[in-house]
């Protein structure tokens, strides 16, 4: 059975040898747990498994062979309920979509609105001019424009808004998520650069030898500080909109980002940077942090880390009065220039899937000002940018 097993971790890619393997064999065979599944799943994994990156393949494919787990790929479960509500929404074809066309930039939509809402005394569903819902109109929600302004109500999944005009509450990211954050933690774990500092806590073991031996064998205990990794980190992570559809993977990075490194600080945005951040999203329109106080207060010493999908419209990164929520004086590709020069380290970290950036026009002009410095958060990704981020 257990050479069955052996195989069978072989066969899933888990990288373990015959050594390992008779290492588990010698631990059953002086009865080293009792007769216990899970305190045989813990034995296994602590004869066979040497890096902690492949727990979770250990663990699906113990589940697979003891317990008839199918290995059925999780997206075939993972049906957003989103999919399901929309079918009600009005479907615009390729051809349909094709035949709208934009209004040609930002002033003219605003000019424009400004007229509608003098004109239109009702509500209107379905059309092509009027503030409304399920049509072409630029102005209104659920329809379709390729350059609107969303006036209330969600977004029916184009992303091609210029503006949202609506009070949006956003949620800070919880910092104490544990499941999923181990993987994320080991490639954190990259950016590291340890040093002593504080009281004695810790043990000072080859201290301790030397003094002894040289005490002719008499014990002399010696004492140290305890090593904390001394990098400092900045992270601004963007909320809101776009990016509730990666709430629980921001989460788990927020969540490994705050217990791997002593020395952060945090910040919140939507979209792009402008000329304030926040630190509480209940709090945001009243408790703000002017950006360039925050590019006074903290040293070149601090890692940046942006945070966000980085889709939005262009005109949020390249024009001012771009940002969907107010009519910011400069343009975000500014301000993220000058934070980027102050921070020398620095990288941005897309829950985007790498595979649709292409067809993001907003990712590739935050890429271009970023020099390229943009990673998926995926394990590899991770790994890619604390590599970076090191230099």
């Amino acid at each position: 059975m257990l050479i069955d097993f052996f195989l069978h971790l072989r066969v899933s890619k888990l990288p373990v040898s015959i050594k390992e393997f008779l290492m588990l064999l010698e631990a059953m065979a002086k009865q080293v747990i009792g007769p216990s599944i899970d305190e045989f799943y813990f034995l296994a994994r602590a004869t066979m498994v040497k890096d902690e990156r492949n727990f979770d393949k250990f663990d699906k494919a113990f589940g697979a062979y003891f317990k008839g787990v199918s290995a059925l790929p999780t997206e075939a479960f993972d049906l957003p309920l989103d999919w399901l509500k929309r079918m009600s929404q009005r479907q615009f074809t390729a051809e349909e979509k094709a035949a709208i066309e934009a209004m040609g930039g930002l002033d003219k939509l605003i000019e424009r609105l400004k007229e509608l809402l003098e004109e239109q005394k009702k509500r209107h569903e379905g059309g092509n001019k009027w503030i409304g819902t399920n049509g072409t109109s630029p102005f209104g929600n659920g329809g379709y424009n390729p350059e609107g302004i969303r006036v209330g109500g969600p977004s029916a999944g184009n992303r091609t808004a210029v503006k949202v005009w609506e009070q949006r509450a956003y949620r800070d990211y919880d910092d104490q998520v544990e499941l999923g954050t181990r993987n994320i933690k080991v490639a954190l774990r990259r950016l590291r650069r340890f040093a002593r500092e504080g009281a004695e806590e810790e043990l000072d073991l080859d201290g301790t030898i030397t003094n002894t031996a040289r005490n002719a064998g008499y014990l002399d205990i010696r004492m140290q500080p305890e090593r904390h990794n001394t990098i400092k980190v900045l992270m601004l992570l963007d909320v809101g909109g776009t990016m509730d559809d990666h709430i629980k993977q921001t989460e788990e990075l927020f969540s490994a980002t705050k217990s791997e490194f002593k020395h952060l600080e945090f910040y919140y945005f939507h979209n792009c940077v402008y000329d304030h951040l926040w630190k509480n999203n209940r709090r945001r329109h009243s408790e703000r942090f002017a950006t360039w106080d925050i590019i006074r207060k903290y040293n070149q010493d601090y890692r940046l880390i942006f945070v966000g999908d980085a889709t939005m419209s262009p005109y949020e990164i390249l024009q001012p009065g771009g940002s969907v929520e107010y009519n910011n004086e400069e343009p975000g590709a500014m301000w993220l220039r000058r934070l980027v020069e102050r921070f020398p380290k620095f990288a941005w970290l897309n829950p985007e899937p790498e595979g649709v950036w292409e067809y993001r026009q907003s990712i590739a002009v935050i890429k271009q000002i970023l020099h390229n410095r943009m990673y998926p958060v995926t394990i590899q990704g991770l790994e890619r940018a604390m590599r970076e981020l090191t230099k």
